[in-house]
């Protein structure tokens, strides 16, 4: 294993926890920055390019016909081809946040629409499902099985807000378990099916998930509700005959106990865990190699890397894997220091096979972290777990570099967030409305029900009465349901305004009214 530290353009702000990498065609790329596309780059993908030592992210292009695909951290993804022959591969994004931290219930398909000369525009389609829809998660795992020339989605675990009526202004955004149930998707007709298994009694999220055939491995995880790591091995097998699917989990001995670890695929049957928390604020600095058989997996402790002083004293890191058994992950920076980068970001290769000798003389020289009480606590709130598929890091300098700079103006910049029914906002061709929406999205949320969130423009409220509104913790309705409100809500009793008593034009002093000679005299003095 070889660790490799390297160094990210100006663009390094984009790169926080909850990204996600993905490969089309021997590049990486980049999925899940930080805050809302920019005029820069408008589709919030990036091509993951690595240069002697040297990190660019450089926008990637969609189609026309492409829906928008918003920011999404912490959501689940995997790779998939139509049948186990196929060679086009496709890439499944399922829930995840979004930056007004919302969790999205939504699944998109991302393909390649054309290549041409190294670069690469995308086509994004959104999937809408029927059935037994999986609510709105993140920290969540999708996989994709193979079963009698037939392919499944399996959707499990993860974290969502709690319900509505349980919500109050200071739990507003807490979240609690998802309930432990399978979800098999047909990604061809929009179905979704929902199996409660015995063996699977508790929720779990940011677990690792291994798919092979028909067959997934779900490895450790964190339950929320008991605040546990258990060590889990769960085996869940998926039958496709020509009925209706068999789904049958089986526990297995000899799981791990582990939460947020990336995983990466260094052949067909072989993989490796890295990274994880193995107990709050306590990060598993043990790296596993797990093989997988026709019918059997096999879990192994291997060496591990040769950790810097800054990575084994961080109480956080986070990563994704760039596949063919590379990992890239982050850790925060020397606060210490006034020129501090926020985050360091390192290359493990956990196989030495295809290791070029660029790589093998990149450097690890950084400031060490004698402290490790400044860093930032960890919390299992920000966890997650990705895996995707990478082979190289080839560029194309036709590229456009993101330049943050650029960013000043954000007179285009979008926001994807849900209004009314009667919204004409086209998201398309949003502009700023109100000043305030240069740096978050004018909008309010109504009380009414479960709640919704409504354009301030689409109520025709002034930006001054959505700053006081901003003000408050009371609650407000939008115009559909402003009845109610004024039914709920008493207008304030005022008190009765004093008039002024009139001036007097008498001589101060004298006791004496002036003539009406002098009072003429006076005004066009004053006049």
């Amino acid at each position: 294993m070889s660790l490799q530290m390297i160094t990210v353009g100006h663009n390094i702000a984009l790169i926080q926890p909850g990204f996600s990498l993905m490969n089309f065609g021997g590049q990486v790329f980049f999925f899940g920055q930080k805050g809302w596309p920019k005029r820069s780059c408008p589709t919030g993908v990036f091509q993951f390019d690595i240069k002697q030592n040297h990190l660019k992210l450089k926008p990637a292009t969609f189609s026309k016909d492409s829906c928008y695909l918003p920011p999404l951290r912490y959501p689940a993804t995997c790779s998939y081809k139509g049948s186990i022959e196929s060679e086009k591969y496709q890439y499944i994004i399922h829930g995840g946040k979004t930056p007004n931290n919302e969790l999205s219930d939504k699944i998109y398909i991302m393909s390649v629409a054309c290549k041409n000369n190294k670069k690469v525009t995308f086509r994004c389609t959104e999937k809408d499902l029927v059935g037994d829809v999986p609510e709105a998660r993140y920290g969540h795992s999708i996989d994709v099985v193979y079963s009698r020339g037939k392919s499944m989605g399996v959707l499990f675990g993860g974290r969502s807000y709690m319900p509505s009526t349980q919500r109050t202004t200071e739990k507003w955004n807490s979240v609690a378990d998802c309930l432990p149930h399978v979800f098999l998707v047909d990604f061809e007709f929009g179905c979704a099916t929902s199996y409660i298994l015995p063996e699977l009694q508790d929720g779990l999220s940011f677990h690792v998930s291994i798919a092979k055939n028909d067959t997934i491995y779900i490895l450790g995880g964190h339950s929320l509700a008991n605040n546990i790591r258990p060590a889990n091995l769960y085996r869940i097998r998926v039958d496709l005959p020509l009925g209706s699917p068999a789904v049958n989990c089986t526990v297995l001995p000899g799981g791990i106990s582990v939460s947020s670890a990336i995983l990466t695929q260094t052949n067909n049957d072989e993989f490796v865990i890295v990274g994880g928390y193995q107990l709050e604020n306590q990060k598993r600095m043990v790296c596993n190699i797990v093989s997988l058989g026709n019918n059997t997996i096999e879990i192994s402790e291997m060496e591990t890397p040769d950790w810097t002083p800054d990575i084994k004293h961080s109480k956080i890191w986070f990563g994704s894997s760039m596949g063919n058994g590379t990992v890239f992950f982050g850790i925060p920076g020397d606060n210490k220091q006034a020129m501090s980068e926020a985050f360091y970001f390192y290359i493990l290769k956990c196989s030495d096979d295809d290791v070029s000798e660029e790589q093998k003389n990149f450097t690890n020289s950084q400031t060490s972290t004698e402290d490790p009480g400044d860093s930032t606590p960890f919390e299992d709130s920000e966890e997650f777990c990705f895996s995707a598929e990478a082979t190289s890091f080839d560029g194309d300098d036709e590229f456009d570099t993101y330049n943050e700079d650029d960013e000043d103006d954000e007179s285009v910049t979008g926001y994807w967030i849900t209004c009314c029914p009667t919204c004409d906002v086209d998201i398309n061709t949003w502009v700023p409305f109100y000043s305030t929406e240069l740096n978050k999205p004018a909008m309010i949320y109504c009380s009414h029900g479960d709640g919704h969130w409504v354009h301030a423009q689409c109520m025709d409220l002034a930006e001054r009465t959505l700053i006081h509104l901003s003000e408050g913790s009371n609650k407000y309705y939008c115009n559909e349901h402003v009845q109610i409100a004024r039914a709920l809500q008493t207008p304030k009793r005022g008190l009765p305004l004093q008039k002024p008593p009139m001036k007097s034009l008498h001589k101060k002093g004298s006791g004496k009214v002036l003539t009406p000679a002098k009072k003429s005299f006076l005004r066009r003095l004053f006049d």
